[in-house]
């Protein structure tokens, strides 16, 4: 059978109105057409579908069997509008964000405090992951975007696109007798501990790279599991860590030595990946949109 979908429609509203004239107002109709309407299904499916009385109508038994299902796969798509309809307005929504450990405290809660406030009935799930664990987690369609740090490699099918630079540098505690501004020579940074990330990390690859242009290789003395666990170690005196300036702006510098290295160490940028090809949700739209300042 090929009946249209307008027809199980309008029998809808006439079963659950138990009226003609109930399923015309409902409709925005006329009670002739919704008649004719349900008189061809009737004919279309070769039964009565309706038994006609004084106040309304009463569904027979081949009308109710097909109710039972009408309803419930018109009340389904009732409910798909009616979602869609909460999520063009922003009224619910689920957003995943997969971020590497910098580019959440650098990039994503600043943005995700003045997000949450506007649009309060959207659910916010963050992915706090390394870079290599964030793009995996992306690849297999887990996250709707991811926001990391370079260096990585950028598997085929994604896109990456750069949201902002960042600078790091090597703090350590008034512990040390370094003071501030002082360059980190290669023979200076062989006299103190190092702490640093895991070398499944980007971070971790980063220093190496950097490390072995000094001749040198990155060996941490004090492995941290995150990158705000770096200046917790650091005010705890147990070395010199390399840290973003923006963990810094909040801090009491009253027992930190910010130091310099020899030479710079480059700007690193925090990129927002997608996947190519795939729409993202409203949601996850409007807080793209704010994370890259549009």
């Amino acid at each position: 059978m090929n009946i249209s979908y307008d027809y199980y429609r309008v029998f809808y509203y006439v079963a659950k109105n138990k009226s003609f004239t109930g399923a015309a107002k409902a409709l925005l109709n006329n009670q002739p057409n919704i008649t004719r309407m349900m008189k061809k299904l009737e004919e279309e499916l070769g039964c009565t579908l309706f038994v006609r009385q004084r106040h309304g109508i009463l569904l027979t038994p081949e009308g109710e069997k097909l109710y039972a299902h009408v309803s419930v796969a018109f009340e389904h798509i009732l409910c798909g509008e009616e979602e869609i309809a909460r999520d063009k307005s922003l009224q619910s929504g689920i957003v995943t964000v997969a971020a590497s450990e910098i580019a959440l405290h650098c990039v994503l809660l600043p943005v995700l405090k003045s997000f949450r406030k506007t649009y309060p009935g959207i659910r916010i799930r963050i992915s706090s992951q390394s870079t290599l664990q964030a793009v995996d987690v992306l690849k297999k369609g887990l996250a709707d975007f991811a926001i990391i740090t370079e260096p990585f490699a950028l598997p085929v099918g994604l896109g990456s696109e750069v949201l902002r630079s960042i600078r790091e540098v090597p703090v350590c505690s008034t512990a040390f007798p370094l003071s501030m501004g002082t360059f980190l020579t290669r023979e200076e940074i062989k006299k103190y501990p190092l702490i640093g990330l895991g070398e499944q990390t980007a971070s971790f690859r980063f220093y190496s790279d950097i490390f072995g242009r000094m001749g040198m290789s990155f060996t941490p003395d004090v492995e941290a599991a995150t990158a705000d666990q770096i200046l917790s170690m650091v005010k705890s005196d147990l070395g010199i860590g390399f840290v973003p300036t923006d963990f810094l702006e909040n801090e009491n510098m009253e027992k930190l030595v910010i130091l310099n290295m020899k030479p710079d160490i480059p700007a690193r940028n925090i990129c927002l990946l997608k996947r190519k090809g795939i729409s993202l949700s409203i949601a996850a739209s409007e807080l793209e949109r704010q994370i890259k300042g549009e």
